[in-house]
């Protein structure tokens, strides 16, 4: 079977085809259709369903999705494979996968590939562009369990781990990707921050997937991206968390489309948490009040 064509989750909104100049020439060939945006052709498109990825805890569905002759890989998590949680409420996993995506594209930075709401094969779900990762070798490595009690240079420490044999120390690279990642987490308040959801793609930029265990309304955060914690937030950072701070008005387009995925107490509970970055000006720490580093970490 070829590959799917792919698109860039970046397409956007397509360019206009502009009209011709002069009269057309019954001979020539027509011209071609403008792809469709990754939100179009992941909403629109005919969802087919070629596998499932069976180390999930959830549903997750490896599918192809059609539209106007155009094709990509996608995945696709139906609400009705989702494992009930104890802190969540049953079936709204898929809304806030949706609800970080919105989140990513209004920080400017992109961290979350291209996620939409529709009806497939199995029902109501999330349907997400499948990125395309780093040929082995390509990316530089993100994650390191390390001797010794302080990391090299380019790297921050997270924690200590028990490994075979004995203590290894979790690194995690100081990368302004990740550092991004790190602020979009604590505004999401992500539960479940793990190595196997950061994915180096072959563009070069670095993807974060698994957002369902996000925007609970108490502190959730669980993650392996405790590096900068307590250290002043960057210029950039600061920036963009004052521009989600009026993004996040009654009214305004982030707080319409968010309430059509989560609570008006969760939408409260974001604008408290960007609100205390700001204040603080630094990164957050670990509460102490539960393990702040998910398991399995990876």
């Amino acid at each position: 079977m070829p590959a799917p064509e792919r698109i860039s989750p970046l397409s956007g909104t397509p360019p206009t085809v502009p009209e011709p100049s002069g009269p057309a020439d019954p001979g020539a060939a027509p011209e071609p259709a403008a792809a469709p945006s990754a939100l179009d052709l992941l909403a629109r498109g005919e969802l087919t369903v070629r596998g499932q990825i069976r180390t999930a805890s959830n549903a997750v569905l490896y599918c192809t999705v059609t539209y106007e002759g155009h094709s990509a890989a996608c995945v696709y998590k139906p609400v009705a494979g989702e494992r009930p949680l104890w802190d969540f409420p049953d079936g709204t996993l898929a809304e806030r996968e949706v609800a970080a995506y919105e989140l990513s594209e209004a920080t400017g930075w992109g961290l979350v590939p291209p996620t939409v709401l529709r009806d497939g094969p199995y029902g109501h779900g999330m349907c997400q562009l499948w990125i395309e990762p780093s040929a082995d070798g390509d990316a530089p490595e993100l994650l390191a369990l390390v001797e010794g009690e302080q990391p090299e240079p380019g790297w921050k420490a997270v924690g200590f781990a028990e490994v075979e044999g004995g203590t290894a120390l979790l690194v995690h690279a100081d990368d302004v990707r990740l550092r991004r990642l790190a602020v979009l987490d604590a505004v999401i308040n992500n539960g479940d921050r793990k190595g196997g959801h950061l994915l180096p793609a072959a563009d070069g930029r670095v993807y974060a997937i698994d957002h369902g265990v996000t925007f609970n309304a108490d502190d959730k955060l669980r993650t392996l991206l405790w590096g900068w914690a307590g250290e002043p937030l960057t210029e950039e950072a600061v920036a963009v968390l004052e521009r989600l701070s009026a993004a996040l008005a009654d009214g305004e387009p982030l707080t319409v489309r968010l309430a059509e995925l989560i609570t008006p107490a969760e939408i409260a509970a974001v604008r408290a948490r960007v609100a205390e970055l700001l204040r603080t000006g630094r990164h957050p720490e670990p509460s102490g009040q539960w393990p702040a580093i998910p398991w399995p970490p990876v």
